[in-house]
Parts: structure tokens; C-alpha cells; sequence
């Protein structure tokens, strides 16, 4: 089997660490991999800042809602959407920057992080490392942009924790193929095929939790978005410059 296909497709979240550092070389290697992610116009809009001090990890963690994790594992990495470095290009020469006036700037941001995060994650998990993806960093984010510093035009996306994991997780089930998908046209006929995976989540969960839980996806996935889920991330953007009215 292709290397990066097994990698990619034993992926799983892990939320139990030990005391064993990540090495500076395997970080450089997630850091180098996270360079060489695909970029819109090549303007290369992600920056990672890697967390290792404990106290500053232990805030982190309080602010992302008390995710024990975050201060557990020995590295955190926030990946943030970074314009401040196309605002300096335009200053070298003679120009404004605009596009940070549109919602454009949010969606090319948030993909090249996504895009980044990505290769990171595979890296670190071929590497034999364990990773959980944080979006709880944007729970809070003007604490946590004063935390750590950051620019004008630069805000915070998603978090990674990485660390050597105790032990696996199970894998968690994914919808089905064909519900992904789509050939041609958009087939809206999904119904069926989310009850399906509704009940395969339902049996995963309750052997999880051993039979405390029942909770299947679609009753997760509609609790959740019913609400804002993170009623401060305009707010956010608003302070770091962007105008996305």
C-alpha cells in the first residue's frame, strides 16, 4: 500500500499524550512540509506559531475551553491566516493593501491554513507522532491574539496539538462515500445515507462510552450549528483590520 495513502487514511485524533518532547528536527520537518503546502497566488498566507513553555500552553488551553490536552502534549501549534506580510510587500511597493476590505481575504486565508494543516498533520502522523486539531482558539480570540502577539491583519484559524500519543484511539467512521462524492451533479438524495451513518456513529459512540452515550452525527453536527459558535471571531476580525461587510 502507498505510504501517504495509509497515513492519510489512519488518521485519528488523539487527546493523550506523554512526557516524551518532540524533537527540533521532526518539528522542522512538519514546519517544512506546512511551507510547501499549495498557496493562493503564491502569497503564502499561513503563519505557525509553535508553543512549547508551559504557562503559555496551560492560557492556551483556558482560552480554547479548558482542553486539557493542549497543556498536556509538549507542542502547540496556532495556525493563523497572515496578511501582514502582503501588507509589507504592498508598502515595498507604493500600493494599499485591499484586499483585507472583502470577504475574499477570509476564504483565501482559511484555505491556505487548511491546505498547510494538512501536510502538517500528515507529517507529524508518518513521523509517528499524535495530533489533535484545535478550533477552539477562536473561542477567544482577542485574549488570545494579545497572548501571543499577533499583527494587524494576522488571526488566529486553528490550533494543532502534537506530541508522542499513550496510546490509539479508534478510528471514528465517516459518512459514506457516496454522500461525498458527487459525479457530475449535486445529488441531493441524502437522506438514507445519513441515517445509515447515523447508526454506525451510534453504535461507535455507545461502545465508546460504554453505553453511557447514544449521540449520532446528525444529532451532534445540528446542536452545534444552531447556534454562533463563536460569536467573537468577528469581533476579531474587526481589530486585526479586515472589513468584511
Amino acid at each position: 500500500m502507498n505510504d501517504v495513502y495509509h497515513t492519510l487514511i489512519n488518521h485519528r485524533s488523539i487527546r493523550n499524550y506523554t512526557e516524551q518532547p518532540v524533537s527540533d528536527q521532526d518539528l522542522r520537518m512538519i514546519i517544512e512540509s506546512v511551507q510547501a503546502a499549495a498557496s493562493s497566488i503564491n502569497g503564502q498566507q499561513v503563519t505557525v506559531i509553535s508553543i512549547r513553555n508551559p504557562k503559555t500552553k496551560s492560557k492556551i488551553a483556558e482560552l480554547a475551553g479548558n482542553q486539557s490536552w493542549i497543556e498536556q502534549a509538549p507542542v502547540f501549534l496556532l495556525f493563523c491566516a497572515d496578511f501582514y506580510r502582503a501588507k509589507i510587500a504592498a508598502e515595498l511597493n507604493g500600493e494599499q493593501l485591499v484586499v483585507t476590505d472583502g470577504a475574499e481575504s477570509i476564504i483565501v486565508g482559511s484555505t491556505d491554513v487548511g491546505l498547510a494543516m494538512g501536510n502538517a498533520i500528515a507529517t507529524a502522523e508518518s513521523l509517528g507522532l499524535g495530533i489533535v486539531p484545535i478550533g477552539g482558539v477562536r473561542r477567544q480570540p482577542l485574549e488570545l491574539i494579545e497572548l501571543l502577539g499577533l499583527p494587524e491583519y494576522v488571526f488566529p484559524v486553528s490550533g494543532l496539538v502534537v506530541g508522542h500519543p499513550v496510546d490509539t484511539s479508534d478510528k471514528k467512521h465517516r459518512l459514506p462515500q457516496a454522500a461525498v462524492w458527487h459525479e457530475e451533479t449535486y445529488n441531493t438524495e441524502l437522506k438514507g445515507l445519513i441515517k445509515q451513518y447515523d447508526d454506525e456513529v451510534s453504535v461507535y459512540m455507545e461502545k465508546r462510552t460504554n453505553g453511557k452515550e447514544t449521540r449520532n452525527w446528525s444529532q451532534t453536527v445540528s446542536s452545534i450549528y444552531n447556534r454562533i459558535y463563536y460569536p467573537r471571531v468577528r469581533d476579531m476580525l474587526e481589530k486585526q483590520g479586515f472589513d468584511f461587510k
